[in-house]
């Protein structure tokens, strides 16, 4: 367990960066009253993502392989840090769905019907816990993947002799 401390660590930070971005979108009226602009802004949580898993594997170069990883490691590391990540997406999504914002399914479901994007069952069907637990358990290896395989290769750092 000592081995993946590091990965554990940084997994935890993540899921509590998801929380904070969470209430900052609510804070920001994006799940009420600006929530035709949520799908504009939702996605620059991928700053903060991609920031967290270079400072997680910066981390594991200098404390757990003394300067050094390779591209190998490096990818290993994020894998881990991905698999806690996606294992904590069903948690996360649930305090996000019934403690930060329990509006926002009734909201979006609202704004997409009166908006003409969907119907109020295919709606229902699509914003839903559920779903979004599901969304998570595939979004979150896939995204943690794409970042894993290209932050490894800038955070990589082979002994010179």
């Amino acid at each position: 367990m000592n081995k993946y401390k590091i990965e554990i660590k940084w997994a935890l930070i993540f899921a509590a960066m998801m929380l904070l971005w969470m209430l900052l979108e609510k804070a920001l009226g994006l799940h009420s009253e600006h929530i035709d602009k949520h799908a504009n802004y939702t996605n620059f949580v991928a700053i903060p993502a991609i920031a967290l898993y270079v400072f997680a594997l910066l981390d594991k170069r200098k404390n757990y392989f003394n300067g050094t990883m390779s591209y190998k490691n490096g990818v290993i590391t994020g894998l881990i840090i991905t698999l806690i990540v996606t294992i904590l997406s069903p948690v996360t999504q649930y305090i996000t769905s019934t403690l930060i914002t329990p509006e926002y399914f009734p909201n979006v479901i609202n704004y997409v019907v009166e908006t003409g994007k969907m119907t109020h069952a295919e709606a229902s069907d699509y914003f839903n816990l559920q779903s979004y637990i599901i969304q998570g358990l595939i979004g979150a290896p896939v995204m943690g993947i794409i970042t894993t395989v290209i932050v490894s290769f800038f955070v990589k750092k082979v002994h010179s002799n």
